[in-house]
């Protein structure tokens, strides 16, 4: 019997050998030819979204940049234009100011004008009247 045994374990040796060899053809090498793909993809993947963060913050802070110089810009070209705006307003007023005071000087020579027509055209009268009242006082021409 003990060849038996022997035998029946070489058999069965063999036997366990051949599926061993048979699932590994079978089930074992696809099974880790799709673990394998899988774990490629995943690695692209990871790889990818890598460097679509990197590219994400790569332009967030191009646009942060371009925005601060924007507003730099904006700033500058705001503070300018009021600048302007204040010059121009200078200018207009100091134009206003010329004229008011260029008419000023208008109008108060013609009231000195217009004083001195009334004084000499009163001093004119006054005589007249002075005559004419010292005519009547006296009863007399002069």
């Amino acid at each position: 019997m003990p060849e038996f045994n022997t035998l029946s374990i070489l058999i069965q040796m063999i036997n366990f050998l051949v599926l061993l060899i048979l699932l590994n053809i079978i089930v074992y090498k696809p099974i880790r030819g799709m673990l394998k793909k899988r774990k490629e993809e995943i690695d692209s993947s990871s790889n990818l979204t890598d460097e679509l963060k990197r590219n994400i913050e790569k332009y967030s802070t191009e646009i942060e940049e371009n925005i601060d110089s924007t507003r730099k810009l904006g700033l500058k070209e705001r503070i300018g234009l009021r600048n302007n705006g204040l010059a121009a307003e200078k200018e207009l007023l100091q134009d206003a100011y010329s004229q008011v005071e260029e008419a000023l000087g208008k109008a108060k020579n013609e009231i000195k004008e217009k004083i001195n027509n009334a004084r000499t055209s009163l001093q004119n009268e006054m005589e007249s009247f002075s005559h004419e009242l010292a005519e009547k006082i006296l009863g007399r021409s002069l």
